[in-house]
């Protein structure tokens, strides 16, 4: 099996490269060899490649930004996304696909499943909906996991902030009126791998929007306070310990693009596909926190 990883660079990318070579002939490719801005030089990479699987960890994730970028997030996010799933179905190869929490509003009191009925907010919202939308309506075999709260040791992103800013300052002041689930991308890579997995052995899921994140919920304040009792135990120097996380609401800190209150997501289609029991969202934050410390430049 040949797999085609595009985004290799980021969060999830990095991640994917070890978990996905595990598994058959893995060509990856960073944004400098495979650029969604440039859609028909992607395509064309793909159609030499011929791959049995394309993985597509590459987005537009400046949430903010894309307010001021509309096209260039839907470029990236949408019609990039498009060209790669009607090569896909040319070439009779899956694609994987990540999309996120944002193509809701988060006005469900409860889990969303993946049949309600999405209501983005933001421009990035609306361009990853518009992405699933077309990898949808290509017809090739997909799986779109829609995930939340991404978090890795490495890249930038919210763990690694926390840790700089608790080394920094006395006191946080962290929104505490957004409910969601922090999602290490380590375990989006392995679930990844066993969809794929699941596709070499001849019985793989069926195509489709599959919610991708662990058991649990937490606000941004927690897990601000999770991340800085983590660090504690490691030994870290904080000025912040996490009894000086402070929670304020949303209005409080406004910014450019409205986030949905609600990001928790049902993941019971996804576990029962891959008959797989998704660990606590706790779980894998010191892993990340140990390896943060030990390589803060990573």
């Amino acid at each position: 099996m040949k797999i085609v990883l595009v985004g290799k660079g980021g969060q999830v990318g990095r991640e994917l490269v070890g978990s996905l070579s595990a598994i058959g002939e893995l060509a990856s490719f960073d944004r400098a060899g495979a650029d969604l801005e440039r859609p028909d030089e992607l395509s064309a990479l793909l159609r030499r490649e011929r791959p049995d699987v394309i993985v597509n960890a590459a987005a537009y994730t400046a949430v903010d930004k894309a307010e001021s970028e509309p096209d260039r997030a839907r470029l990236i996010n949408a019609t990039a996304v498009e060209t790669m799933a009607h090569t896909a179905a040319d070439l009779n190869a899956a694609l994987v696909h990540y999309s996120t929490d944002y193509v809701f509003d988060g006005t469900k009191a409860g889990r969303y499943i993946e049949t309600d009925e999405p209501r983005p907010l933001s421009v990035y919202g609306a361009t990853k909906l518009d992405g699933e939308r077309a990898v949808a309506a290509s017809g090739c075999r997909h799986w779109v996991f829609r995930t939340t709260w991404v978090y890795a040791a490495h890249g930038h992103n919210f763990v690694r902030t926390m840790l700089r800013l608790g080394r920094e300052r006395d006191e946080l002041r962290v929104v505490d009126d957004q409910f969601g689930v922090p999602t290490a991308a380590r375990l989006i890579a392995e679930v990844t791998a066993a969809c794929i997995g699941r596709l070499a052995a001849g019985s793989p899921p069926a195509s489709g929007v599959y919610h991708l994140a662990p058991h649990g919920e937490t606000t941004w304040c927690r897990f601000a306070r999770t991340i800085l009792a983590a660090a504690r135990e490691r030994g870290v120097p904080l000025r912040c310990p996490p009894e000086n996380v402070v929670g304020i609401g949303t209005a409080d800190y406004p910014l450019p693009a409205r986030r949905p209150a609600n990001s928790r997501l049902d993941t019971t289609k996804l576990e029962t596909a891959l008959n797989i029991r998704l660990p606590e969202w706790q779980d894998d934050v010191p892993a990340v926190v140990a390896a943060l410390v030990a390589s803060p430049s990573s």
